[in-house]
């Protein structure tokens, strides 16, 4: 028989809500409230009202409203985040935060001030993951820390676990060591740096780790409370999406050229495309159609423009862009 008070949990919704301008990536955040820590912005979140919400979707797009006064689009739960000390400090006895995070995708609007008067601004998704960005080639931002996370991967891990050989494999399998980089392992890398003590997160929640090693590296912005990792989530989420759900045009105008739309595959996976293979990754797949009319901001010939075909969807189950593995 359990004895003792009830433990007390509050639920949090949290939202990564992306938009790609000009081949840039971005993600809506929101800036420190009253008694938050300053410089650290956040993803728009809120908790969980049973009383006003009937859904955790309707309290995440009232949320969103509230806090950003922008209207969310297509959004999919991504993961519950429930770990102790998400929004404690040591010593505290407040409620248990479980946090349940989205990933939602929209458009940029024309006129951002009313994103600016409720205090949230779209900021570019690599100034909080610098090292996941390989469209110009491999990050030399990765020599500045790959060596600290081998010697740290070699080390005996502490508790009942005495085995290096598990954090090895993991530093394998997240950073490509022998198998070339998987861009959908975003949130693996986060987890290595943070348990090595290796980004500013760490330091200020008291990881061991980190308080051993002092002198952080400067990889990346820091986020309130774990919205960096939620962040994580939704950017391996959303380039793992992209090759079997046409998601991509959820994030584009109803007319676009191909080369606007391998852009922003570009952004969003973080990779260079070869364009002759991605316009036949586009043609084999029927996922668009030409609207007979051009386009002349390129600022060459005219650009024949297309909008998503939509009857793709009702057609196959996995209509999506198969980008394949980088070598």
């Amino acid at each position: 028989m359990l004895t003792g008070s009830p433990t007390q949990i509050e639920i949090n919704l949290t939202a990564a809500i992306v938009a790609v301008e000009e081949a840039t990536p971005l993600v809506l955040v929101t800036k420190p409230g009253k008694g938050e820590p300053e410089g650290q912005m956040g993803l728009p979140s809120g908790p969980f009202d049973p009383r006003n919400h009937r859904t955790f979707d309707m309290g995440l797009r009232s949320w969103v409203q509230d806090q950003t006064a922008l209207g969310v689009g297509y959004a999919e739960q991504l993961y519950t985040f429930g770990d102790r000390g998400r929004h404690m400090h040591i010593g505290d006895t407040g409620p248990h935060v479980v946090s349940v995070g989205y990933l939602a995708l929209t458009r940029q609007p024309e006129d951002g001030a009313g994103l600016s008067d409720a205090g949230a601004v779209f900021e570019p998704w690599y100034d909080y993951f610098p090292w996941e960005d390989w469209r110009e080639g491999r990050p030399s931002l990765l020599d500045s820390f790959i060596p600290v996370l081998t010697e740290w991967a070699s080390e005996k891990a502490p508790g009942p676990i005495k085995q290096s050989g598990g954090r090895r494999e993991r530093l394998t399998f997240a950073f490509g060591h022998d198998n070339g980089w998987d861009e959908e392992k975003v949130l693996d890398r986060y987890e290595l740096l943070y348990e090595a003590g290796l980004v500013e997160e760490a330091k200020r929640d008291g990881r061991e780790a980190a308080l051993k090693r002092g002198e952080q590296l400067r990889l990346g912005r820091i986020m309130r409370f774990d919205h960096r990792r939620i962040l994580a989530t939704a950017m391996g989420r959303l380039r793992s999406k992209l090759k079997y759900r046409p998601v991509v045009f959820e994030l584009m105008p109803e007319e676009f050229t191909l080369t606007a739309l391998q852009r922003t595959v570009e952004a969003i996976s973080g990779r260079h495309l070869h364009k002759q293979n991605f316009r036949r990754l586009v043609e084999a797949g029927a996922l668009v159609e030409p609207t007979g009319a051009t386009s002349i901001t390129t600022g060459g010939r005219p650009a024949q423009l297309f909008r998503f075909r939509r009857d793709v969807v009702a057609e196959r189950p996995a209509a999506g862009l198969r980008l394949g593995a980088r070598g």
